[in-house]
């Protein structure tokens, strides 16, 4: 897949934070879970359990002279399915968690987003959703973008098979493979747009952050760009 046809394909890209996370996200930009440990000088058996361990809740961390922060939860996967997804792969649980946690994940399509967004277990939750204007992203960090087909945080009801091959540089994604594949669900040739460590500039980037529950829009913390409606995700633009 070239760059020219990811911006096509995918001219926005969504990330759903908590409720609240923007102020930290445009001043310290958006970080990986274990980025954000580093930041926090979370050590020792705790880190082991934020980092290499299903988290099946919320955690809350506060340091002194650093803004609290909430490290999300991992509801939609578990030992169990992963265990199956990874057969064969010689990776276990745990390295699928660490290989999780040093990346920063943005949805590749709005319906991706809205599923996520209207789940069981977040519709009635609060979360700051930022809309990038993909252009603009990739112009600063395409060398470090790994794109990936799957929801990769996911392993219910099926546990999707995944490995060392699911991220794939820009360059050697399959994306007429995926295409094909996903059929009518084109916009799922590619689910997933990340990159390791984290995105300092991501505010540079960013058309609009809305305040969300389930699929409404509760209001706008950052005002979409004048660019174009595009800059709102589609039920947004309904609502607003």
């Amino acid at each position: 897949m070239d760059i020219e046809r990811l911006i096509a394909n995918h001219p926005r890209l969504y990330h759903m934070a908590e409720r609240g996370s923007w102020e930290s996200i445009r001043t310290h930009g958006l970080l990986s879970t274990s980025a954000l440990l580093d930041q926090y000088g979370v050590s020792g058996e705790l880190r082991h359990l934020l980092e290499a361990q299903h988290r099946p809740e919320l955690t809350h961390l506060s340091a002194e002279e650093q803004p609290g922060i909430v490290i999300r939860d991992q509801k939609p996967m578990d030992d169990t399915g992963l265990e199956r997804a990874l057969s064969g792969t010689g990776m276990a649980p745990s390295d699928w968690y660490r290989c999780l946690n040093r990346k920063v994940f943005f949805w590749a399509s709005e319906q991706r987003l809205h599923r996520l967004l209207n789940a069981r277990a977040y519709r009635h939750r609060e979360h700051d959703v930022l809309t990038i204007d993909t252009r603009s992203f990739l112009a600063a960090h395409a060398d470090r973008v790994l794109l990936c087909p799957i929801n990769s945080g996911c392993t219910k009801p099926v546990a999707v098979p995944r490995g060392p091959d699911t991220f794939l540089p820009i360059e050697q994604y399959p994306w007429d493979y995926w295409r094909h594949e996903r059929g009518r669900a084109r916009h799922d040739a590619v689910v997933e747009v990340c990159v390791e460590g984290g995105v300092p500039d991501v505010a540079d980037h960013v058309l609009s952050v809305y305040r969300m529950r389930g699929l409404e829009s509760i209001e706008a913390v950052v005002p979409p760009r004048s660019v174009s409606a595009a800059s709102v995700p589609r039920r947004q633009r309904h609502e607003s």
